[in-house]
């Protein structure tokens, strides 16, 4: 495997990880400096925890008052008596917050809304976010000022010049990047400039843990043979589940398998299977209200959970001072739905690549015994070997994010969807298809008849992108108004399903409006036409997308007087709360 290579910025910068996760978020970095290996950091102290040397995470939870100040947030939240602080302050506590962002479309069997715990009253999940990532913000910030030798001249020297990376599980999308880096502008991290925006980055939890397995030689077999690894990152709300394959060793280049997949079967799940089984359990016992629920619930998670392994075996729930053994035959099957939809998805990871016959569980979750030896279990039987590495590998997603911004293992990846737009067909009254819908043709001002709504595909599931590779589209606008050509709007419409259908009325419920395109037309000429029935000005172009990133871009392309035009283009997420088209 390659050596790391010296930073070849010209000034100073420092780069920052940032892994908010359902139950623990953390925090690394690296300062670059020019002709520098750079070193990655992890933050191992924080306000709250300073008895605790050597943590590199801490909880995702958070205090606010009444009138929605926050009064605490990390491991400051969870100190002794904080619960009595909170009960005669009337604090209102806030956990799972990161779930809130979740597509509505994603595993939506496994969660619903109910199961979270709410956010403050008149406070979104952007507000929430935005809170904890200042905190997190401020404790790097004071974290690199009191450990590095000239912190203070150091932290001077690179406050200006910031780049923050933020992991997400596999399955978050266009849209949930956009709500974070609109918490992230809000909690200060960056001015609300373009320049400022862009020093957002984003990796997902997948890619993020494979960077870790590579840095750290976990996966140093894997690489010199060539071979693939299939990593799971199984943390507090999600299971990201991503597939590799290694093409070279000097330097370390790395293609995605397939398009990676994210449940929410984390281990906050195992809790809710739990609190379901014993609401009616103890529905009519002295023990079925809901503080005594709720201290069962905590017991088992800190006690209970983390060191359950065998089904055989007792395992025992604190009751105020009793000990119930009765809930030992039920214990496995809160944590069962988790190995069933891990095993489930590398099954599906492997339809077609047989090589892949390695897999690494990292994340929290993966420290369950009981998950890790009945998963271990599971794939030796069908010849795919588990790797549960010890080396701190609850800190990989966060390390991992500074390693990509420094290292861009991942040379292609693979669409998870398909993406295209709706485009107007010629009315052909003499095809089926047409003549099934002609209710809906409408008169362009080319005075030609057309059928809106086919589905022009753009990038097809499960096609292999490049990280620079540009996917164009030809597009031509027509208007009686010149001037109404200035600016353009097209909108991405994203299909989930496997065959993509020709008109978008059919498995409506697959496809989702994703975001719109907007752009400034008005350098782009427009050609006079004559119509039938008068003049009108087309106008083309090409939309280009850049999806072998791991954030969708876009941009706009004309010819000019014969010479090829780049222009910016805006893309803007459409909420899935307004609905399919």
């Amino acid at each position: 495997m390659s050596a790391p290579k010296p930073y070849r910025g010209p000034v100073r910068k420092l780069v920052v990880g940032i892994d908010v996760g359902t139950t623990f978020s953390g925090v690394s970095y690296a300062i670059l400096d020019p002709g520098e290996v750079p070193t990655i950091h992890s933050i191992t102290r924080y306000p709250g925890q300073e008895n605790e040397a050597g943590h590199c995470k801490i909880p995702s939870v958070l205090y606010y008052h009444q009138d929605g100040r926050l009064h605490s947030a990390g491991a400051e939240a969870t100190v002794p008596g904080m619960d009595l602080v909170a009960e005669d302050e009337d604090l209102v506590f806030v956990e799972w917050f990161k779930l809130h962002l979740r597509p509505e479309h994603l595993d939506s069997k496994a969660i619903s809304q109910k199961d979270l715990p709410p956010l403050p009253p008149n406070m979104t999940a952007v507000d929430v976010l935005a809170d904890f990532l200042r905190y997190l913000f401020g404790c790097t910030r004071r974290y690199i000022r009191e450990t590095h030798g000239n912190g203070e001249s150091l932290w001077t020297s690179v406050q200006d010049d910031i780049v923050f990376v933020l992991s997400h599980p596999n399955g978050w999308e266009g849209l949930q990047q956009s709500k974070m880096r609109q918490a992230a502008v809000a909690a200060g991290l960056v001015p609300n400039t373009t320049d400022g925006r862009s020093h957002i980055r984003f990796v997902t939890e997948g890619e993020a843990s494979l960077n870790f397995c590579v840095n750290n030689k976990l996966a140093t077999k894997a690489i010199e043979e060539g071979g693939s690894v299939i990593i799971v990152d199984a943390g507090g709300g999600t299971i990201d589940v991503s597939s590799y394959r290694f093409l070279s060793t000097y330097p370390v280049s790395v293609e995605e398998v397939t398009s990676p997949e994210c449940t929410l079967q984390g281990s906050t799940q195992v809790n809710v299977r739990l609190l379901k089984f014993l609401k009616g359990y103890l529905a009519a016992s002295r023990f079925g209200n809901e503080e005594d629920l709720k201290l069962m619930v905590e017991s088992f998670d800190k006690s209970t959970k983390p060191v359950f392994k065998d089904e055989k075996e007792p395992s025992y729930i604190k009751f105020g001072t009793a000990k119930d053994p009765t809930c030992r035959a039920q214990v496995a099957s809160f944590f069962m739905p988790a190995l069933d939809s891990i095993f489930e998805v590398i099954a599906r990871q492997r339809e077609g690549n047989p090589s892949l016959s390695t897999v690494f569980l990292v994340g929290g979750f993966a420290a369950s015994p009981w998950l890790s030896s009945s998963l271990k279990q599971r794939l030796s039987d069908i010849g795919v070997t588990l790797y549960r590495p010890d080396s701190h590998t609850n800190k990989a997603v966060a390390n991992g994010a500074v390693s990509f911004f420094l290292d861009h293992f991942v040379s292609s990846r693979v669409m998870k969807m398909t993406y295209g737009t709706p485009i107007f067909v010629s009315f052909n009254p003499n095809d089926p298809e047409h003549h099934m819908r002609r209710h809906e043709k409408v008169v362009r001002p080319s005075r030609r008849v057309k059928l809106p709504n086919m589905f022009d595909p753009i990038l097809k599931k499960g096609t292999r992108v490049h990280e620079n590779e540009e996917i164009r589209q030809s597009y031509s606008k027509a208007a009686e108004d010149s001037g109404t050509l200035d600016r353009i709007s097209s909108e991405v419409i994203c299909y989930r399903g496997k065959d993509t259908p020709t008109w978008m009325d059919v498995n409506r419920d697959m496809f989702m409006r994703l975001c719109i395109i907007r752009a400034d037309t008005s350098q782009v000429a427009r050609q006079p036409m004559k119509g039938p029935k008068g003049d009108y000005y087309r106008q083309d172009f090409e939309i280009v997308l850049l999806c072998g990133l791991t954030e969708l871009q876009a941009q706009l392309r004309w010819i000019e007087n014969g010479v090829e035009k780049t222009g910016p283009a805006e893309i803007v997420y459409i909420d899935e709360l307004e609905g399919s088209p």
